[in-house]
């Protein structure tokens, strides 16, 4: 009786032929996108992600989510229906062969990237997979050690677009040496339609024992150095004493949420008693409802998710003029910005706002219309599948959809050969 052929191990055995398509009509196929995380946690970058995999036209692409690690933003996008793959390996040689894999199985036509460690094993196991088009979005104004800066440099001429949030992050890129992949900027944004709803109850002040008529100020922040939330604790009791219902609620968590509490502990009563850390909420929107002031005093800042939520809600904001802080908030219309790392200032301008509800009132209306006009999901969205299909077609990795915008980019296309690309893959699993 003659033997039935392996078909499944023989197509598995096979050699990866880039562009293969035998199964798919190129008069009209969607193109495979991999939204692929660094991180899972909670972040800035994790709720861009987030928002981008959500609304990307399924009528046009074939999304595919992937996370190198698990954590909340992973969860709360499975709760949401969304099937997120994770290849939680430590160990970088070994995620860059399983996603290679990955890239490989589900023919993926376009690999996106998010965050360092994902721009890393992303970029070396595409090279590896021959996957057609590489884009990566810079999150961060983090300032990298000068062995991560290299790292990135010789990578970058082998993606194809970078994405930066913000003008301040693409000033960045170029000052790590990365100004030989053309990029485009794409500013973060936010779901309007959120802010459009009826409010859930917040149990924020019924829970931390706040009065109903204090004037609270809040941010929503990690707890990391660079957020700069020891000058707001500092600048509080000179706000109390200035308004001496003044509140402040510091949400998040992160490795600095003892030192933040100890800091606080050690200021003057009542000051000490008007400083509340709330740890991780999942009612962030219905909290950002009952602040009256949002305050980011970063000591850097990409661009500010946070901002644009508090901004969207309404609410007048006082940040530090970092990053690309300044081209979200202008200064006296929508908010006021001070320098960074000074509690003086951060008093002065809170104080200024406290004193004055029709200053709060008409910033909070400017603000809202700010981030209508310039930073909604949608436009961030509609911006990020231009890309796509400029790359796309570029690329020949799939057939024309639509007449796809050109972004011009900023600098010449690198070109891929084989000898220049062979350091960085990583030999087929």
């Amino acid at each position: 009786m003659p033997s039935i052929p392996d078909h499944e191990a023989a197509i598995a055995s096979a050699p990866y032929v880039r562009h293969r398509r035998t199964h798919r009509s190129r008069s009209g196929p969607r193109a495979r996108v991999l939204q692929l995380l660094a991180a899972g946690g909670n972040g800035g970058a994790q709720e861009s992600y987030s928002g981008l995999l959500l609304r990307l036209d399924r009528r046009r692409y074939e999304v595919h989510a992937l996370s190198l690690s698990r954590g909340a933003a992973v969860q709360r996008l499975e709760r949401l229906g969304i099937e997120v793959s994770v290849i939680d390996a430590v160990d970088d040689e070994t995620a860059i062969r399983e996603l290679a894999a990955y890239l490989r199985r589900h023919e993926i036509d376009l690999l996106h990237a998010h965050m360092y460690r994902a721009e890393v094993v992303g970029t070396r196991a595409a090279l590896a997979a021959d996957t057609p088009v590489i884009v990566a979005t810079v999150h961060s104004s983090r300032v990298r050690s000068a062995a991560d800066v290299a790292t990135l440099a010789t990578l970058t001429s082998r993606i194809d677009r970078l994405i930066v949030p913000s003008a301040s992050i693409a000033a960045k890129v170029h000052r790590e040496g990365r100004g030989v992949a053309p990029f485009t900027v794409v500013p973060n944004g936010v779901d309007l339609s959120r802010f459009s709803l009826p409010l859930p109850a917040s149990r924020l002040r019924a829970d931390c024992n706040i009065p109903a008529d204090a004037f609270l100020l809040g941010t929503v922040a990690r707890l990391e150095p660079e957020k700069g939330h020891r000058y707001l604790v500092a600048a509080m009791p000179a706000i109390v004493a200035a308004c001496p219902d003044a509140y402040l609620v510091i949400v998040g968590e992160g490795s600095l949420s003892e030192e933040l509490r100890a800091q606080a502990w050690e200021l003057p009563a009542p000051t000490r008693d008007r400083v509340i850390f709330t740890g991780r909420r999942e009612d962030i929107s219905a909290l950002t409802a009952e602040l009256a002031v949002a305050v980011a005093p970063s000591l850097r800042e990409a661009q500010g998710i946070s901002l644009l939520e508090a901004m969207a809600r309404g609410k007048p904001v006082v940040a530090s003029a970092v990053g690309g802080i300044p081209e979200v908030v202008t200064d006296g219309r929508d908010g006021l910005l001070v320098p960074p790392a000074d509690p003086a200032a951060l008093a002065s301008a809170i104080t200024q706002l406290a004193r004055d509800p029709g200053l709060r009132r008409h910033m909070g209306e400017r603000g809202r219309a700010a981030v209508a006009e310039r930073f909604s999901i949608e436009a961030m969205v509609r911006r990020v599948e231009a890309v796509y299909d400029e790359e796309l077609l570029r690329s020949g990795a799939a057939a024309p959809i639509r007449t796809a915008r050109r972004v011009k980019p900023s600098a010449p296309r690198a070109t891929r050969t084989p000898h220049d690309r062979a350091a960085l893959e990583v030999p087929p699993v």
